[in-house]
């Protein structure tokens, strides 16, 4: 999959079948964006094409704040392996921002050879979000390209979206959220050094700072599952402010990694959440954290080992 972003100068010289959207996180509905994709590419011999923007246009023009599934950083694991050949993250400017939907659809078909676009029934363009999927199949012919629109995906008789799994993380129902995603949730960043307070527990611990537009779930401990250099270990994720901890603590995502000792400091992990274990909150001493940490890796290992990874079918 070639990652193209932060550039307005770029043209695809195939044809190509796409789908357009925000795709904060890659969820079920999208997937079985992905999977027509796919079965046009393979029909007609067309490159598959993600294209998004680099940032929410909502939190763009300034609408409201946005926390997001994924982050831009993030998106590459996440769309590597579906199977697509170009995920496209487009400079969201001034100039796209105030696009006639017209002139956007061009823009594409120009750029990118566009012979097929797949897109849900709540898909809007262009400026002030003018264009709808009546349009884009009425401007299908004049631009030689076909158009597939694709009802959403409903589970428990809603839609599936990234609104509804935001609220079941944020609610800390990490098994429907990953149900819904079709991946286990995760934050992936780059470990960094903290005050090694879990080594003189003997509960080593990394530590991640997420980035300020990353959506957590609520603070508290997870049960959560570890990639690193391509191999999945088990382990338990804190996520909030260290309150037993004196001083000014920033909010972070800090992982005891189950039988494991290698140094991580300055590499690459990504943390999945499987599920809620308790809320943070303030111990009286350090031993007292102590032996609660050990309580919750127990609990951990137990959930681990009977732990398997459910989805929906695309």
């Amino acid at each position: 999959m070639d990652y193209i972003r932060e550039s307005t100068d770029i043209r695809i010289e195939a044809p190509t079948v796409i789908s357009l959207g925000k795709f904060d996180g890659l969820h079920m509905g999208h997937k079985f964006l992905v999977e027509l994709m796919l079965k046009k590419k393979r029909q007609e011999g067309l490159k598959a094409v993600m294209f998004t923007f680099d940032i929410p246009p909502k939190a763009a023009v300034g609408k409201e704040p946005l926390k997001v599934l994924t982050t831009n950083a993030e998106k590459e694991s996440v769309f590597a392996g579906t199977g697509i050949d170009y995920l496209i993250e487009y400079p969201f400017t001034e100039e796209v921002r105030t696009m006639e939907p017209e002139a956007f659809v061009r823009m594409l078909s120009e750029k990118l050879h566009v012979k097929c676009i797949v897109a849900g029934n709540d898909f809007r363009f262009g400026y002030n979000r003018g264009g709808d999927y009546h349009l884009l199949k009425e401007l299908g012919p004049r631009y030689g390209f076909e158009t597939i629109i694709v009802d959403k995906r409903q589970y428990e008789g809603r839609d599936i979206s990234s609104t509804f799994i935001r609220e079941e993380i944020q609610t800390a129902h990490m098994e429907k959220a990953n149900l819904l995603l079709g991946y286990e949730f995760f934050v992936q960043g780059t470990v960094l050094h903290g005050r090694k307070l879990g080594r003189k527990l003997g509960i080593p611990t990394v530590n991640l700072i997420p980035p300020v537009d990353k959506l957590l779930p609520p603070f508290g401990v997870y049960v959560s599952r570890i990639l690193i250099g391509g191999t999945l270990h088990g382990g338990i994720t804190n996520v909030g402010r260290k309150p037993t901890i004196e001083g000014e603590n920033p909010i972070g995502v800090e992982t005891h990694i189950f039988d494991y000792c290698e140094d991580l400091y300055g590499k690459e992990i990504q943390v999945r959440f499987l599920t809620w274990l308790r809320p943070e909150k303030k111990f009286s001493s350090i031993e007292e954290l102590r032996s609660e940490m050990a309580r919750n890796i127990e609990e951990g290992k137990q959930y681990l080992k009977t732990y398997s990874f459910k989805s929906l079918q695309p």
